[in-house]
């Protein structure tokens, strides 16, 4: 699959460029294109900010306009906050990426463009584009830094491209509590809890145990938390009954 390339139109700050092919190669990505950089290229800020990704910055390809850059594109996004007097469509950078996704599927090249850092992309630049990409920011303050607005659409595509579990639980080399053990965790409970004078008064005792039994089986516990408990309650036992 072909990744797209993020172009980064006359960025101004060698630390910017830098921080964008960290977040980049952050996830998966290198092919960087640099359009006309403010300060010139190479640029020794640059590398000291992409702290360990440079060979994203040392394959980056040097353009010298917005034209030339996306010269072998087949498809085009922008980057904007702004609303444009322009017929395009404007996507989330997850819609964007699930496009993006789908064309590279298919051997086509996409291009991703970003703005510089004091106004962004001119019209100019955006009519070479065939749709563009808004992040749902707050109104009131919907400027991005540069390598922020990288990484949220770097972010997107590899979540598109990467098979990644929203949730997992880390056992810390452990293993769950079977559910005959958590069923001998709650005897040894109710059997301190009764011993105690816990279950009071009687017609309440059903419901109170079955709230319980309720309460251990939503913690997801692990075997080690259940001797934990075990301990517990022994220790509490000799010490009472001295």
């Amino acid at each position: 699959m072909i990744q797209p390339a993020f172009i980064l139109v006359r960025p101004q700050m060698g630390e910017n460029i830098g921080a964008a092919a960290r977040a980049m190669l952050n996830f998966g990505l290198d092919r960087m294109r640099i359009v006309d950089p403010r300060d010139g290229w190479p640029n020794p800020k640059a590398n000291a900010m992409a702290s360990g990704a440079g060979r994203v910055l040392d394959g980056a390809g040097i353009f010298p306009d917005v034209a030339a850059s996306v010269a072998d594109c087949d498809y085009v996004f922008a980057t904007t906050a702004r609303g444009r007097e322009l017929t395009r469509p404007v996507m989330t950078p997850e819609r964007a990426m699930e496009h993006a996704r789908a064309m590279a599927a298919e051997g086509k090249r996409v291009g991703v463009l970003f703005g510089p850092e004091r106004a962004g992309l001119e019209n100019d630049d955006v009519v070479r584009a065939n749709a563009l990409i808004t992040v749902p920011v707050n109104p009131d303050f919907a400027s991005l830094n540069l390598a922020q607005c990288v990484l949220l659409t770097a972010y997107e595509w590899r979540r598109q491209t990467t098979d990644v579990p929203p949730e997992v639980m880390e056992l810390a080399r452990t293993d769950f509590a079977t559910q005959i053990e958590v069923e001998k965790l709650g005897d040894h409970f109710e059997q301190r809890l009764d011993a105690a004078g816990f279950f009071f008064p009687e017609t309440k005792v059903p419901g109170m145990k079955l709230s319980l039994r309720n309460m251990w089986s939503r913690l997801n516990l692990t075997r080690a938390d259940v001797q934990t408990f075990h301990g517990m309650l022994r220790q509490i036992a000799r010490h009472l009954d001295k």
